[in-house]
């Protein structure tokens, strides 16, 4: 039997200063999907691997791993970072997952709950969402921007372009900091289809299992889907 290729990751990367358009990029892979067996045995050794390095990167105690998934609801950010946990010594990994934000985290400024999860040195650090809910999630419904009662800004008109640019430039500046301080950062966006979605959302439905996934704000959401795309 030949041996099936794996995707090219070229074709996923997104390279710094390129402008992009989630609906033109594909939410399946261009290969025939790998055999079961065959995709569990790349798991495995991918997992090993991955503790083998997680080794070195405690022992020497001098870079720390960022690893931030984003995604739009459903597409499989908690499953991946199961897997991702499986063979990862837990007291040197850390999952911070962000919800909506709690008055405390409003009283500051919207990069200080992610900040003080950051993973120390020796450590592997996993976003659940991040920090780029602050240029999605409130891009989309910029009223949100009000609850961070920024001096200034007092009603949606006056969020006008040059703050969003503005944020930009601050996200960018926060993660140049971390990088020349020795914080490795890997960004990961798991794309899924609005039919997919819905296909997940109802078995969530469905499936007495998955009730617990099922959120009404999932759904409402969704009505957003372009905006977001």
């Amino acid at each position: 039997m030949a041996k099936q290729k794996l995707i090219n990751l070229d074709e996923y990367l997104v390279k710094p200063g390129k402008k992009i358009k989630l609906k033109s990029y594909s939410t399946s892979a261009k290969n025939k999907p790998l055999e079961k067996a065959r995709g569990e045995e790349l798991l495995a050794r991918g997992i090993q691997e991955l503790a083998n390095l997680q080794d070195i990167l405690y022992a020497h105690n001098e870079y720390s791993v960022l690893i931030v998934f984003q995604a739009m609801d459903a597409a499989g950010k908690d499953g991946t970072i199961k897997h991702l946990m499986s063979g990862l010594n837990p007291s040197g990994v850390k999952v911070s997952s962000f919800k909506t934000p709690s008055s405390t985290e409003l009283d500051h400024d919207y990069i200080w709950r992610h900040y003080k999860e950051l993973p120390a040195r020796g450590e592997i650090g996993i976003f659940n969402r991040s920090h780029y809910e602050n240029v999605l999630v409130t891009k989309v419904h910029p009223e949100y921007i009000l609850n961070e009662k920024i001096p200034g800004i007092t009603s949606v008109k006056d969020i006008k372009k040059a703050f969003w640019e503005n944020r930009y430039a601050q996200i960018r500046r926060f993660e140049k900091n971390l990088a020349e301080n020795g914080t490795i950062i890997l960004k990961f966006f798991l794309n899924v289809s609005k039919d997919e979605q819905k296909k997940r959302f109802l078995d969530r439905i469905e499936d007495p299992k998955k009730n617990w996934k099922f959120s009404i704000a999932d759904m409402n959401e969704r009505a957003y889907w372009d905006q977001y795309q």
